[in-house]
């Protein structure tokens, strides 16, 4: 069999399950891409600071950040689908409960614990364990329709909340937005959400089993330096990248926009994030992933360039928010991949998870540490500064990753062809 029938034999078998994975991985950033439009509200009603409406993310993304390598042992060991719709459920639920803050701190950190909780069931090792147990030669396709569901938050979530913060205030656009969401993603994770570790007719455990895969055991892995080159480059772009994504409708509100009008070229940040993630699928699947991600991490220096040189003209706006867009939409798909094609599926939910835990705590501490920046100098410039730096950061810790093992992908060829024929 060639590879293009290879390739479609896997999306005839397989087809629901990367767009069942994105809806997943869409409720897995909710709390991310849809708290820009919150944070005047609730700086206005209880008089706090930027950093301080940012901590919840930060309280939420820290505290998954710690639980990443044993929630990805526990993907390997029961499967993605019982975790999924756990965790689609758990997060629209705490998504919701954040209308009930008080004002007081302790509420809401509580909250946001309860939050934290939630996205432990959600993280992206669930929606990446089952299509790359479904997928090899076309894993960066299937993995960019799967984490495109980031891009499908940040650019319906933005705009959503936006429309319900005015036409109902914040706190009923948070029951609205996760109550909404619940109804759409749930059945169809239900219906068609399941990995290869799920399969359990009895011709298809033993290959479903995570002992019988093929891939590095944890020990192995946690002596490649490819392994920490992923979580450099991971944490480095989450913590910059989700920092002026998070604070984008407030920079430009800064700059003189409306709200309407910032979230509308904010949500241009999901509209490319799509293209660059289906882009960088296609690339993945051709090209060496390691070039294709450094390029990728390395043209948000551009954006920051528009954004510092004159962030106030309408047209620098769009072409950044296009840039961070197309960055957005590669990130986690270039990890994602080389840790599959670096690690096998063996411990991939372990291994990765140690990439994810980097992503969670740049995720955590980068809006953060925006917020905290504003409110000290009373401009995001110095961020944007740092944005541009620790980015290149990220695209030399890539560059310098060089080819994975050829004769670990060719096994995994075999017994994933081997499941999907059965």
């Amino acid at each position: 069999m060639n590879a293009a029938n290879s390739a479609m034999s896997e999306w005839r078998k397989a087809w629901f399950v990367p767009l069942t994975a994105a809806l997943g991985y869409a409720t897995a950033t909710m709390y991310v891409y849809s708290i820009g439009p919150f944070i005047e509200p609730i700086q206005a009603e209880f008089g706090w600071s930027r950093a301080q409406v940012s901590s919840g993310i930060t309280i939420a993304a820290s505290l998954s950040a710690i639980f990443c390598i044993p929630m990805g042992i526990l993907v390997d060991k029961i499967g993605p689908r019982r975790m999924g719709l756990l965790g689609v459920t758990l997060m629209c639920a705490a998504v919701a409960m954040l209308s009930t803050a008080t004002g007081s701190d302790s509420n809401w950190i509580f909250l946001w614990c309860l939050l934290a909780f939630a996205t432990l069931w959600v993280q992206a090792t669930i929606w990446t364990s089952a299509v790359n147990g479904r997928f090899v030669k076309s894993r960066g396709l299937a993995l960019a329709i799967t984490l495109s569901g980031a891009s499908l938050a940040a650019t319906v979530f933005p705009l959503t909340a936006s429309w319900l913060i005015e036409s109902f205030g914040w706190r009923s656009a948070y029951i609205s937005l996760s109550g909404g969401w619940a109804v759409l993603a749930l059945p169809a994770l239900f219906l068609g959400f399941k990995g290869i570790q799920d399969q359990h007719q009895p011709e298809t455990t033993a290959q479903a089993k995570p002992k019988e895969l093929p891939g590095l055991t944890i020990s192995e892995g946690l002596r490649t330096p490819a392994l920490y080159k992923l979580i450099m480059a991971g944490g480095f772009f989450a913590f910059t990248a989700i920092g002026i994504v998070t604070h984008f409708v407030p920079i430009l509100t800064d700059s003189g926009a409306s709200t309407m009008q910032a979230a509308g070229v904010a949500s241009l940040i999901g509209i490319f994030s799509i293209i660059g993630r289906l882009g960088t699928g296609f690339l993945l699947d051709r090209y060496p992933a390691h070039l294709v991600g450094a390029i990728a991490f390395i043209i948000p220096i551009i954006a920051c360039s528009l954004l510092l040189s004159n962030g106030s003209l309408p047209i620098f706006q769009m072409l950044a928010a296009a840039i961070f867009g197309l960055t957005l939409g590669s990130e986690v798909d270039v990890i994602a991949y080389l840790a599959a094609k670096y690690f096998g599926l063996k411990n991939f939910g372990a291994l990765y998870g140690a990439a994810v835990m980097a992503l969670s705590m740049g995720t955590a501490f980068g809006p953060l540490a925006a917020g905290a920046v504003f409110d000290h100098y009373g401009s995001y410039a110095p961020f944007l500064q740092l944005t541009a730096v620790l980015m290149g950061a990220s695209a030399i810790a890539l560059f310098t990753m060089g080819n994975p093992p050829e004769a670990a992908i060719a096994a995994e060829e075999v017994i994933i062809a081997d499941v999907l024929e059965r």
